[in-house]
């Protein structure tokens, strides 16, 4: 999952919506001010029942587990486990959720879910891109629910989502689609 602008909302929304069995590891980007401690792991995990954490370098992924990119960070998965790189910023963005996509889809291909929740800018649309080439599954939050609804739009602009839900849906879709 990536998100911006309004997305701490957005994503306590959608992980509220899921049920404590959630089969799946959820890998989340959220961009955060590089120079800080977060605390979304913590604000997260107060609205959710599923474990939420921090990502960690080399930690292996668990189902039923939220992990989110530390700051000044980027976070990929690699077989089985979380991957932090301190590289160049993309798009601005250091953690980047095009990056993380992009590596979801190069490890788990049709396997893999993509979902782009509010924020500015166009971090996310050639992650969604990418995953949906890889024989991906792709998610955008509705615009019109949006708080910051440029990061949505830029996704569905790409011609590659799959479904377009409002944030009560897509808790709902994502159980379906990983627990159906």
């Amino acid at each position: 999952m990536g998100a911006s602008a309004g997305g701490l909302k957005a994503l306590s929304q959608v992980l509220r919506a899921l049920p404590d069995n959630f089969p799946s590891s959820i890998v989340v980007v959220q961009h955060l001010a590089p120079r800080h401690k977060s605390w979304i792991a913590d604000l997260l995990g107060r609205s959710s029942c599923l474990k939420v954490k921090q990502a960690e370098h080399g930690e292996i992924l668990l189902p039923g587990t939220v992990y989110t990119a530390p700051p000044d960070e980027h976070l990929l998965v690699g077989p089985g486990k979380l991957q932090l790189a301190h590289t160049q910023l993309v798009r601005f963005s250091r953690p980047s959720i095009d990056l993380l996509f992009e590596s979801v889809a190069g490890m788990y291909g049709s396997r893999s879910i993509g979902v782009l929740l509010s924020g500015s800018g166009m971090d996310g649309a050639e992650g969604i891109r990418t995953i949906k080439e890889a024989g991906g599954t792709t998610i955008a939050q509705n615009p019109q629910t949006a708080e910051f609804k440029p990061m949505p739009e830029a996704a569905i602009a790409t011609g590659c989502v799959d479904w377009i839900l409002g944030l009560d849906e897509i808790g709902r879709k994502l159980t379906e689609l990983c627990c159906g």
